[in-house]
């Protein structure tokens, strides 16, 4: 298949179908950081070359739930999340057979349409929680492939990634968007065995 990873710079997505011998293309405004088949630039330059799956990460900076609240207090953000849910449209209507759509619960859910699936790192091997929305065109939801299960704090679960109380233990840095954003290899692994084979 021919396989476009739209707004992925890691590579993780992109390597993995392509370790199934698919030809797969990442695409990103950044540079990519490992070796491999990576077009920097605009995904609207790519977008029409015939890909028979796109699966798609848009920036979720103006659409996670977890900075709405800010677009009240900073209106010029308001018109970003605009800007976003914009492009988010533009691929879920690209012109390609399969698409899966991923970003965390947000925006897309309330004005474009609810999640076909939402998926946990600790499905897919994972000691980490973080809840992932998936929108999905001519794909099935994906199959967990391996549960990890939780230490329980106060009766509640917690995994590797998150304090007692709950939050996510990574501290701010100038790197900290990057490495929340990365797509765990345990899902991008699933993705291509699984959709890979549709």
């Amino acid at each position: 298949m021919r396989v476009l990873i739209a707004c992925e710079y890691s590579g993780i997505v992109r390597d993995a179908f392509a370790a199934k011998g698919h030809d797969a293309l990442s695409c990103d405004l950044l540079p990519t950081e490992k070796p491999g088949k990576h077009y920097q630039g605009d995904i609207i330059d790519v977008l029409n070359d015939g890909w028979d799956l796109m699966i798609a990460h848009p920036p979720c900076t103006f659409l996670c739930s977890s900075g709405l609240h800010w677009n009240k207090k900073r209106p010029e953000r308001a018109q970003m999340t605009l800007d976003a849910l914009s492009f988010v449209r533009l691929l879920l209507d690209a012109p390609i057979p399969k698409i899966a759509l991923e970003n965390p619960i947000g925006a897309i859910s309330t004005k474009i349409r609810k999640p076909d699936q939402t998926i946990q790192p600790y499905q897919f091997g994972h000691d980490a929680s973080k809840a992932t929305c998936l929108w999905l065109k001519n794909l099935p939801p994906l199959r967990p492939t391996q549960y990890v299960e939780p230490r329980i704090i106060d009766g509640k679960p917690r995994w590797g990634n998150q304090t007692d109380s709950g939050q996510n233990k990574l501290p701010p840095s100038k790197d900290r968007w990057k490495i929340r954003s990365e797509t765990y290899q345990g899902i991008a692994e699933a993705m291509a065995n699984q959709w890979g084979l549709e």
